[in-house]
Parts: structure tokens; C-alpha cells; sequence
């Protein structure tokens, strides 16, 4: 359990239940899932490599999206999300993000600057990408909060004990 614990701020997301490998078969919400937890640990690894090649606010800024993006793995290989909710992780793991980290890349190394344009225009892009990873906690979290609501106000008007009554009482 520390161990886990550990490897959660150390390493990448947790193994996603039903991986591959474990003979179980995979639905398509678990493979869409492994390949968002697999685009999220290489981008880790190459933002920790690059890390260097522009400046701290990006990193920083890069990371806690990663953070919560791995948060939201987590959570989403214990209750599920939808699939629409899987496909933009996928999509914010393995192309809105990397795709800005490397046409940031691009530019000259001069004009990767805390001040510069390109910078700012980066850094507005990952403030797009941090409300929209937000959003999608959100989205995945109260989806689940009110699925479970729903279900207990069905087994309340099923099983509501309050409406029976014994002869005689």
C-alpha cells in the first residue's frame, strides 16, 4: 500500500484493472483508458527530459496538468467514465498537449523566454487545456455522484419501507 502510495507520485498512473496480460478480455473503454495512461507516462518522460528547454512556468504549468490528468485515471479505472469523456483524455494526452509542447519546441531557443510571445501564447494555450482538464474531472466525477444518486432514489421508490405497512398497525 506505500508502496503504491509512493509510485503514485514517482511513477506513472496505477495499472488500469483488466489490463492486457491479465487474460481478461478488454472492452473498448478499458483499451481507450491503457492508451490514455500510456500517453500520459510518455509525455511525463519526455517533459521531464525537455524539462530544461523552456522555462519553469511551463514546466510547472505542464506538470499540474499531468497531475490531474493522472488523478483522473485513477479515478476513472475504479468508476468509469464515458466514452466521450475517454476520447478527449485520449486526445489532451496524445495530441492537444504534446502537440503545443512541440510546436513550442520549434521556435528558436531565443524566443522560448519567460517574456516572449511565444511563451505567452503557449501559456495561454495550457491555461485552455488545465479549464478543460478541470471541466472533464468535473464532468467525470458528478456523472458518477449523480449516477449513484439516481440509482438510490430507484431502490428508495422500490424498496421504500416507509410505504408498507403491517394489517393491524
Amino acid at each position: 500500500m506505500v508502496g503504491k502510495f509512493l509510485g503514485s507520485f514517482f511513477g506513472g498512473p496505477e495499472p488500469v484493472p483488466g489490463a492486457a496480460g491479465e487474460g481478461a478480455p478488454v472492452s473498448p473503454e478499458q483499451d481507450d483508458l491503457q492508451r490514455a495512461a500510456r500517453a500520459l507516462q510518455q509525455l511525463r518522460t519526455t517533459v521531464l527530459r525537455s524539462g530544461a528547454q523552456h522555462p519553469t512556468i511551463v514546466h510547472s504549468q505542464v506538470r499540474q496538468i499531468l497531475d490531474l490528468l493522472a488523478a483522473l485515471i485513477r479515478y476513472i479505472s475504479e468508476f468509469r467514465a464515458s466514452t466521450e469523456q475517454l476520447v478527449l483524455l485520449e486526445a489532451m494526452l496524445s495530441d492537444y498537449l504534446p502537440g503545443a509542447l512541440r510546436a513550442y519546441m520549434l521556435v528558436p531557443e531565443a524566443s522560448r523566454q519567460d517574456d516572449s510571445a511565444e511563451t505567452r501564447t503557449l501559456l495561454a494555450q495550457l491555461k485552455t487545456l488545465h479549464t478543460t482538464a478541470i471541466d472533464l474531472d468535473r464532468q467525470v466525477r458528478t456523472g458518477a455522484v449523480t449516477e449513484l444518486a439516481v440509482h438510490g432514489r430507484f431502490l428508495q421508490d422500490k424498496f421504500d419501507l416507509g410505504s408498507l405497512h403491517l394489517e393491524g398497525r
